[in-house]
């Protein structure tokens, strides 16, 4: 093994190569804090200072890095990271480097990475193109997405041999379409590695298909893809208006479905709203299951933020994670963005996450509308909440869950709508009287008091109405 002194000068020439490439700020960033852990064996481990940190370094300099490496340290040089996941233990843990960079001495070019040609591709040569860190381990469940996840999970178990053939994910952009298509994947080779499974964009298709027709090797193209076993499509809108590409991708569907071989295609929007598409791609689109992944509710985004912090070992207050969750509420893809947004300064300017901060970064990437609270919305999550018709509240009915719904929805009302004068309260609610909301108020001060499943009702209620 190499001496301390010497390793840590072949790092700092490595860093003095990777610091004339790139911009101070990301040096500084990613690069700054990092060091060597230790040189054995042809392998160089060096510590970075989070999950985060090593994820967007092998996703954004991975061939930077290796080239410098390789420079200094010789071109068979193998790179590892130590990564620390819990900085007040000090508890690391070791990872190779996921991605091959192109730039290696040893690379070789896989014809199963292009646009099938003029030659067969063996099995165990097929790169699936799939992504490692779009899991089911990684993928949070919520409402908005619990459909589509267990049929994805069903089909993981059996591709081909479900009734979910094929499975058409649509929604908006950044809600885990391709993260669930992807995890389906990765699940199938794991559980069944003789299995060809291929995930490729539909513009790389369009492309591989355009490059077979001028090579005059379509034959091969269409072969190549009738030998696979799980085929994921990404961003099926892709094919809109091209009909050759279309009409070839029909026989290709055909051949794969009527051989009980798995195909999964997402897509920005539901198959009868594919204008352009041939109709008889779009019943086939349909045979399956079609499936939507709806933006996540705030819920959803509380449990992916909690879940991204603990993995990246991050230190954010309950009161920042609450705001981040109810201010980002387009994507799963734009809420990690701020999260990054919110490190990446953290990093560079060597502070916690703090209110200020995450308000000031949100401000700038997101709209941010003063949500308008309004006794419908109260009432309305009030009545959802008891599972109560909203008329119900307005009558002079004593039964106890209709009494309960009333008297929380003007004690939230007064809570929420302070300029609202006690009578003008009990107008709105049932034309009662200010003595009948003072009493509504005083009883549900009362119990919060006492009863905890009461504040936990609150929580519930005002979650709702924030949402709506």
């Amino acid at each position: 093994m190499m001496n301390e002194n010497n390793l840590n000068e072949l790092w700092k020439r490595c860093l003095d190569i990777i610091a004339d490439n790139v911009p101070a700020t990301a040096f500084k960033t990613w690069f700054s804090n990092t060091k060597p852990a230790s040189y054995a064996g042809n392998v160089l481990t060096i510590f970075v200072p989070s999950q985060f940190v090593y994820e967007y370094i092998e996703e954004h300099f991975v061939d930077l890095l290796s080239s410098a490496i390789y420079r200094i340290f010789g071109n068979t040089t193998q790179l590892n990271y130590r990564i620390l996941t819990d900085g007040q233990n000090q508890l690391t843990v070791d990872q190779e480097s996921v991605k091959r960079p192109s730039n290696t001495p040893q690379e070789q070019q896989k014809s199963t990475n292009q646009a099938p040609s003029s030659i067969a591709v063996p099995v165990q040569d097929l790169d699936p193109m799939l992504k490692s860190n779009y899991s089911f381990e990684n993928f949070i469940e919520g409402l908005s997405n619990k459909l589509p996840r267990t049929a994805a999970e069903s089909i993981a178990l059996k591709p081909g041999k479900t009734v979910f053939n094929p499975l058409f994910l649509y929604g908006a952009s950044g809600v885990g379409k391709t993260h669930l298509a992807n995890a389906i994947g990765l699940k199938v080779k794991e559980l069944y590695p003789e299995k060809r499974v291929l995930y490729v964009s539909a513009h790389l298709f369009k492309v591989q298909y355009t490059d077979s027709v001028r090579k005059n090797t379509l034959n091969d193209f269409i072969n190549f893809y009738q030998s696979i076993d799980v085929l994921i499509i990404d961003d099926i809108q892709e094919f809109v208006g091209v009909e050759k590409t279309q009409n070839t991708f029909f026989h290709i569907f055909n051949h794969l479905h009527q051989n009980g071989k798995q195909l999964i295609m997402t897509c920005d929007r539901p198959p009868i709203m594919l204008q352009g598409i041939e109709d008889r791609l779009i019943t086939r689109f349909k045979w399956g299951l079609t499936a939507e992944i709806e933006r996540p509710n705030l819920e959803l985004r509380r449990s992916i933020l909690a879940d991204k912090i603990r993995r990246e070992s991050i230190s954010l207050e309950p009161n920042v994670l609450e705001y981040i969750a109810e201010n980002v509420t387009d994507s799963v893809r734009e809420l990690e963005g701020i999260l990054i947004s919110l490190m990446a300064h953290s990093t560079i300017y060597g502070r916690d996450i703090d209110m200020g901060m995450a308000e000031r970064v949100i401000s700038k990437a997101v709209r941010i509308v003063e949500k308008v609270v309004t006794i419908e919305d109260i009432v309305r999550s009030t009545c959802d909440y008891f599972h109560v018709k909203e008329d119900t509240i307005f009558t002079s009915s004593r039964k106890r869950d209709i009494v309960l719904a009333r008297q929380m929805a003007m004690f939230l009302t007064h809570k929420h709508l302070p300029n609202l004068s006690l009578a003008k309260i009990g107008q709105q609610i049932g034309s009662k009287d200010h003595s009948t909301v003072l009493h509504a108020c005083r009883t549900i001060e009362e119990q919060l008091g006492v009863d905890k499943a009461v504040q936990l009702a609150i929580e519930d209620i005002e979650a709702k109405f924030k949402e709506r």
